[in-house]
């Protein structure tokens, strides 16, 4: 079942600006060292910065929040498995969010993907409850 969809669409000339004029500040306040290294090793910087903020913004409202209620943005973090797709992991509150909202004997998967055509980048976010497979006795 569904639990939360939430979409966002981001301005890459925006987030330029803005890690031009804020640099280490905005990016240690919005993105976590996994996210800052995957960004800092593209040839497009600025675009991975902003699909990341996209899918932020996308899983607070898969969440219902939206960017209030204590979530803070590190709360969401978005890493790459060796295919290079993206994974959304939510720590702090976003976690408990999440817990509060999956129903007993379900589990929750956040699903997400991200794209980006300049200047823009958009991510969206489904979450999904999947009911928990029965366990067996040994």
């Amino acid at each position: 079942m569904i639990l939360g969809i939430g979409t966002d669409l981001a301005n890459i000339d925006r987030i330029a600006a803005t890690l031009d004029r804020f640099g280490d500040r905005f990016r240690n306040r919005v993105f976590t060292e996994t996210e800052q290294a995957k960004a800092e090793r593209r040839a497009d910087t600025p675009g991975t910065y902003a699909k990341r903020w996209a899918a932020k913004e996308a899983c607070s409202k898969a969440l219902g929040t939206g960017l209030r209620m204590g979530i803070a943005w590190k709360d969401m973090a978005v890493s790459n498995l060796a295919t290079g797709q993206p994974v959304m992991h939510v720590t702090g509150w976003a976690a408990d969010r999440l817990a509060a909202m999956t129903p007993p004997g379900h589990d929750a998967i956040i699903h997400v993907t991200l794209t980006d055509d300049h200047p823009w980048a958009q991510a969206f976010v489904v979450i999904e409850a999947r009911p928990r497979a029965p366990e067996t006795a040994p």
